[in-house]
């Protein structure tokens, strides 16, 4: 299916319901889990961003509007890029987006906020799953330099020696590889560039960026049409988010002399152990992950999809929404919220969240 024919149906895809109202329900009915917290606020928020956490803003909504049913919290998962340009443009109080803010985004904080101070908070720790739709094949095994060479054009058949060599009694067909890449600007997509350089930086030798840099390539808008593409399409890999993995047969990606799948636990050993990015600062919880293998047990194609806001909002009302709105997301209760929801992402650990909470304090 081509870029164009394909734009039709994602279209439509999106058109029926990614943009989702919190709505009234039970706690269980978001998760299972114990409703949140009541807030002295009333009115309403919109959020805008990664589709990554979709299914967990969904279950965070959903609860705290059942707790709270004076507040209405609205999530659009357009995409990190667009998440974070709504919320610099004033048309959102939060964004989801699963990359940092850059530097000359920091800059424009002080157009839509207060101050010139914005809050970066990780909240959801998910592995970007490497998946393929292979008939026959219900495990796969691939080094970071083959998966490198599939993404950029250089293994091309799916009985390729290299394949072979990591899975020697799998029934590898003849066949043309069919990698899909997301179509618009995508956090998960430079988070996945950003492990392709780590790995094999002669193969992959494109900046990560949002975008992807390949053209002529099979694509398809948000998590959801990239996964619903790969179901529909023979002999095709993908990267996406895990927990939106279910048809697919996740890869098991090499790690020193072994093969580790996108196990929650084993992204969230990477998140504990990578240490602060060069633009975090008290309220910015940004962090440089260690994709290169060396993190023992790790599963090093992860991802953390942030929420952004303002330290300081022009409203104060926005500002109580958003505080108790973080607060609860950070929470147990929260975390454990998103992860029935999705079932493939980690909660944050328990330091993560003192630190979260501390930063979330701040909010007014």
């Amino acid at each position: 299916m081509t870029n164009k024919k394909f734009g039709a149906f994602a279209a439509g895809l999106a058109a029926i319901s990614l943009v989702v109202s919190a709505c009234g329900g039970s706690a269980s009915d978001a998760g299972g889990t114990k409703a949140a917290p009541k807030s002295e606020a009333k009115g309403s928020i919109d959020g805008s961003g990664a589709s990554s956490q979709q299914n967990a803003q969904q279950a965070w909504r959903d609860n705290f509007k059942s707790a709270n049913p004076d507040i209405t919290i609205n999530y659009t998962a357009n995409g990190s890029g667009n998440g974070r340009a709504e919320f610099l443009a004033g048309k959102s109080q939060y964004a989801g987006s699963d990359s940092a803010m850059k530097a000359e985004e920091l800059k424009q904080v002080a157009n839509v906020c207060k101050t010139d101070k914005a809050v970066e908070l990780p909240v959801y720790i998910s592995p970007i799953a490497i998946a393929v739709n292979i008939e026959g094949v219900k495990e796969l095994n691939l080094t970071g330099e083959t998966i490198a060479k599939i993404f950029a054009g250089q293994i091309t058949q799916w009985d390729d020696p290299a394949i072979k060599e990591s899975n020697p009694k799998a029934k590898l067909p003849s066949a043309k590889i069919i990698p899909i890449n997301r179509a618009e600007k995508s956090g998960t997509t430079k988070n996945f560039q950003e492990y392709l350089k780590t790995v094999a930086p002669s193969v992959w030798t494109h900046k990560p960026e949002e975008t992807w840099p390949i053209s002529g390539t099979q694509s398809a808008e948000k998590t959801s049409g990239v996964v619903t593409l790969a179901e529909s399409t023979p002999n095709s890999i993908i990267y996406a988010d895990f927990s939106q993995i279910k048809k697919l047969t996740p890869v098991k990606v090499g790690v020193g002399k072994s093969f580790i799948g996108p196990e929650a636990e084993a992204a969230a050993k990477i998140v504990d152990h990578s240490p602060a990015s060069k633009d975090a600062t008290d309220t910015l919880l940004s962090k440089d992950f260690k994709r290169d293998g060396s993190i023992e047990g790790g599963y090093p194609v992860v991802m953390v999809s942030y929420l952004i806001g303002c330290q300081e909002y022009k409203d104060a009302n926005h500002a109580k929404i958003v505080k108790d709105f973080f607060s609860y997301i950070i929470s147990k209760d929260g975390q454990e919220a998103a992860h029935k929801a999705n079932g493939g992402n980690a909660p944050i650990s328990d330091k993560l969240r003192e630190e979260s909470q501390k930063v979330v304090d701040t909010i007014k």
